[in-house]
């Protein structure tokens, strides 16, 4: 039988930056495997390439199943959900970022599975272990068999070498070796356990739902199940829960002071989660007022790129008291495999999936709000959409700062050169994109959107922000090993 092949990625859905997966796990619950599925459909922005459900049910002991494609393609069926029986279970979403990019096996797709003396346990992770080469060639060179191209394998195969007594303890030491970002959902037989990094670069929040419990990535996920949220797991912290003791709390790590990726408040996750105590939506319209401030404009009309500009456009028109429209409409149904990317249709470029709403936009002086700017080639397109549908000026607003630089925490970047603000200026960005005007929100705007009233402390970061700063609170060190070269100390 042949491997299903992954389908194709959307041919003009290439110039944003892509958060690599979403995890989900439930305990407690009556077929708990359906909860997880649920789950794993709110988080579908968190990757779209593939999808995993690992469940444990005392009878019929582990089972797992692993999908290409959405989840609402894969674990919708009943047939299929009957095959994860069971009170616990824990899921994955995934868009790679190690491993074989845009070309991904089976076996790459999480949660992975070991078989210990101390009975089975599954892992899924998000974010991405910035040591995994040297992990891997150190795990190879005594003995290890890896069966996946992906870093998140090395947490499985460091807890087999671990002599520790419980599987907690086990992963507890395994991710003592692990540097980068990590935010974990595991399973044993009987507990569901959630841990976060030092620095609590990648979200984990925990709910409940009756007498169960659940871990997810975003407090979407909860809300689609009916579950309340209880509070984010901290930085640093591990938590172990079971059916009979409830949640416990560990913190096995040195503390540090946390540095949360300020691109989720940008962009990666849904609007209508909390983040910090913050709602998402009102964080990313704060964005949109900030901007206003910094770089206000004389114009007729300010428009969204759908859909992630919308809550920064609505902040700015709400400023800047010019009016608000929906001048570009998104085709809703424009999905992954919709038609084979021919020359002919890749011609069409953004068209397929944006149109213009011509008449909102003919003889108008145009604001177009997005969230970032990454190569600029989509950017580019939407300003000639606009212009062919009469539009008399064209002024892009840009809803982060610029990204002049990659992330090695878990976002899929394109290397560094293929950045537009590595290599030009924000003025020859203007020119490159061939529009009235272009303004960045500031990386002290941003701050202060997200609640940091006095901005960017620089001697100490309040968050991650290395793909705007270039400054990396974990040394990137794969990276580092295959000739990256980092900012230079001012």
């Amino acid at each position: 039988m042949s491997t299903p092949q992954l389908p194709p990625a959307h041919p003009f859905d290439d110039d944003k930056l892509r958060e690599e997966c979403g995890i989900f796990g439930v305990v407690g619950i009556t077929d708990a495997a359906n909860f997880v599925a649920l789950g794993l459909h709110a988080l579908q922005h968190r990757g779209q390439e593939a999808g995993g459900i690992v469940s444990h049910d005392r009878d019929q002991g582990f089972n797992s199943a692993r999908r290409f494609g959405y989840v609402r393609d894969n674990f919708t069926s009943q047939s299929l959900m009957e095959t994860l029986p069971g009170p616990l279970a824990i899921g994955h979403v995934r868009y790679s970022t190690t491993g074989s990019k845009g070309n991904t096996a089976i076996r790459d797709v999480q949660p992975f599975f070991g078989e210990f003396s101390l009975g089975g346990a599954a892992v899924a992770h998000n974010g991405n272990i910035t040591n995994a080469n040297a992990l891997r060639r150190e795990l190879i060179e005594r003995g290890s068999i890896f069966q996946s191209s992906s870093d998140s394998e090395c947490i499985i195969h460091l807890m087999a070498r671990s002599m520790a007594r419980s599987i907690p303890d086990r992963m507890e030491e395994a991710l003592r070796k692990v540097e980068g970002a990590f935010s974990v959902v595991a399973m044993t037989r009987t507990k569901l356990i959630g841990v976060r990094d030092p620095l609590g670069v990648r979200p984990l929040v925990l709910g409940q739902l009756g007498d169960g419990w659940i871990l997810s990535s975003e407090t979407c996920a909860l809300d689609i199940i009916g579950a309340d949220f209880v509070r984010e797991i901290d930085p640093g912290e591990m938590v172990v829960i079971s059916e009979k003791n409830g949640v416990e709390s560990h913190f096995p790590f040195r503390q540090r002071k946390p540095r949360f990726c300020i691109f989720e408040h940008v962009y990666f996750s849904r609007p209508d989660s909390i983040l910090g105590g913050r709602s998402v939506y009102e964080t990313r319209r704060q964005i949109g007022v900030e901007l206003a401030r910094e770089a206000p404009v004389e114009a007729d009309l300010v428009c969204p790129v759908p859909d992630s500009g919308t809550p920064a456009a609505i902040g700015y028109a709400h400023e800047s008291g010019i009016p608000y429209g929906m001048g570009i409409i998104r085709n809703q149904y424009m999905g992954r495999t919709f038609i084979e990317p021919t020359e002919q249709i890749r011609n069409m470029g953004v068209r397929l999936k944006l149109n213009v709403n011509r008449a909102l936009i003919k003889g108008k002086r145009v604001i177009l709000v997005d969230d970032s700017v990454v190569r600029g080639t989509t950017s580019r397109k939407i300003k000639e959409m606009i212009l062919d549908a009469g539009a008399s000026e064209v002024h892009f607003r840009i809803a982060s700062p610029p990204t002049a630089w990659p992330c090695f925490y878990g976002v899929d970047t394109p290397q560094r050169e293929k950045l537009l603000a590595a290599t030009m200026s924000e003025e020859e960005m203007r020119d490159h994109l061939q529009v009235d005007s272009l303004r960045f929100i500031s990386l002290n705007g941003l701050y202060r959107a997200v609640g940091e009233a006095g901005g960017r402390n620089d001697l100490h970061p309040q968050y991650c922000d290395a793909c705007f700063s270039g400054e990396y609170p974990v040394r990137p060190a794969d990276m580092l090993e295959q000739g990256f070269e980092m900012k230079a100390a001012e």
